[in-house]
């Protein structure tokens, strides 16, 4: 067994594509326009679906908004700089919620970033673990 996805709603599709493709550097996989449902599902990832876990994004077009659950924590991402992707995106005006820095019980150093809709994402530096 092995985990195949995260599914994270979103409003505008678009926007959170360029948010995971092109400001974190993952790729389109797939995407496919249901019509009988009114939604559309997008997958990114950084590999190939068949080895790696992906973010499946659905877009529901009624335009709905969706209140963050309190279960829900972040998705998380290793990093080579932490400090040099911060400031990268930043300057694209990707909001870091979390500061790069070691955790406060460790040595690990992480960032969290936030998404469109306010998910949190977490940077964990590569190599910083302990």
């Amino acid at each position: 067994m092995r985990l195949l996805h995260t599914m994270l709603r979103v409003r505008d599709l678009d926007r959170s594509l360029r948010f995971y493709c092109d400001q974190l550097g993952m790729r389109l996989l797939r995407r496919t326009d249901y019509p009988g449902g009114q939604f559309t599902l997008a997958f990114v990832g950084y590999g190939d679906e068949s080895d790696s876990s992906v973010l499946e994004l659905t877009h529901n077009w009624d335009g709905r908004d969706y209140a963050l659950g309190t279960a829900f924590g972040h998705v998380a991402i290793g990093v080579d700089d932490i400090h040099a992707l911060c400031e990268r995106l930043r300057a694209q005006g990707v909001a870091i919620v979390r500061e790069p820095g070691p955790m406060q019980h460790g040595k690990t150093v992480i960032a969290f970033l936030e998404d469109p809709d306010g998910y949190r994402v977490e940077l964990i530096e590569a190599g910083s673990r302990a």
